[in-house]
């Protein structure tokens, strides 16, 4: 344990504390010293009790609102965090639907040419007959031409 030798209220105290923290005191001791000069000199000499009390009650005032605007900021900070959370579902629900559709588009792109190369073979099948076809008729016309 410490000892630090601190001022409050123009007295000096000798007050312990852990090892490493005496900077600490002292600064909380300064700043405890502040308000209650602050208050002394609004308020006037009303006894030292009744200045301490309220010096405490103002502090301990800061210290809620303070605290109650770390709760709504924490508040606001995990309503941000679920929000998030939702877009990034929402986000991942959306890139598993476009995966969807992406396949989709290509399993009906890889029919669609299957049916292009299928139309293709008997288009070239159909030209072909067609063309023996009129090769015959031909032949045929030569044929007849030659007997007349």
């Amino acid at each position: 344990m410490a000892n630090v030798n601190v001022k409050f209220n123009n007295k000096d105290y000798l007050l312990s504390c852990d090892d490493g923290q005496e900077e600490s005191l002292k600064k909380l001791t300064e700043f405890l010293d502040k308000k209650y000069s602050e208050l002394k000199d609004k308020l006037g000499n009303i006894g030292e009790n009744k200045l301490l009390l309220i010096t405490t009650i103002q502090l301990i005032d800061e210290y809620f609102d303070l605290k109650q605007k770390v709760t709504q900021q924490k508040n606001k900070l995990d309503e941000i965090s679920n929000k998030f959370k939702e877009i990034r579902s929402l986000a991942i629900e959306y890139k598993k639907d476009k995966d969807i559709e992406i396949n989709k588009l290509n399993e009906d792109l890889e029919k669609f040419k299957k049916t292009i190369e299928e139309n293709n073979d008997l288009y070239e099948s159909m030209l072909d007959k067609t063309t023996q076809s009129l090769e015959k008729i031909i032949s045929n016309t030569e044929s007849l031409s030659k007997i007349q």
